[in-house]
């Protein structure tokens, strides 16, 4: 009888991704191998000095070192920069925003939006390669519903068909992301940790719509 494989979960940071002991050749993973810098809104691997303001894009930055597998935990480099004071929240606005019409870009692809369902009876006009005055915010591009995006809402990063997508269809965190006195988490569900790998493994407390283009 033939033995089953055992798939096993690489932890180093920046891969997750999942290997077996026969399968893990040298340079099958890439990884950071030092820890992030958060400072006046922006995020760094200090491996590498690649950033972002954004979070999301922030994590999806490849790793810049390369080796096997492994299912231990990593002991990154330690980070002397860390902020003395919480960083002001950069996703604060998405909040805000999500309250209107036009900043909502669900309503500005001409989509249904649960939260402005209204919005819906605009996208005739939205789509229309004519200038309308009553449209004041036009979809910056039409989105076919059977298109693969990758949704960018924080702890998700699914890829969906606009099809599909629903107002529980994404599991994510509304944020702000926190980072203050060595600890990490989320403010939306009050979840604090002291390593960056514990940070990413806190599940999503939220549910809505994918989205592939957050407002910022």
């Amino acid at each position: 009888m033939e033995q089953e494989v055992v798939k096993l979960r690489c932890h180093r940071i920046g891969c997750n991704a999942t290997f077996t002991e026969d399968d893990n050749p040298e340079g099958s993973c890439q990884y950071h191998d030092a820890g992030p810098i958060f400072h006046d809104g922006i995020r760094e691997w200090s491996c590498c000095k690649k950033r972002s303001y954004d979070f999301t894009l922030f994590l999806e930055i490849p790793g810049c070192k390369t080796g096997k597998h492994t299912t231990e935990k990593p002991v990154l480099a330690k980070v002397t920069a860390s902020p003395k004071k919480p960083i002001p929240p950069p996703t604060a606005a998405t909040t805000t925003n999500l309250s209107s019409k036009e900043s909502c870009p669900r309503c500005k692809q001409g989509f249904f939006c649960s939260d402005h369902g209204s919005q819906a009876k605009q996208a005739p006009l939205a789509r229309s390669n004519v200038g309308t005055q009553g449209s004041s915010a036009p979809p910056k591009k039409v989105i076919d519903i059977n298109e693969p995006q990758t949704c960018r809402n924080q702890g998700c990063g699914k890829t969906f068909k606009e099809k599909d997508n629903h107002e529980t269809a994404c599991s994510y965190h509304p944020g702000p992301a926190i980072f203050h006195d060595r600890l990490r988490g989320w403010k939306c569900c009050d979840i604090h940790v002291k390593e960056f790998d514990e940070f990413m493994s806190i599940p999503p407390c939220s549910k809505g719509w994918h989205n592939a283009d957050p407002a910022s």
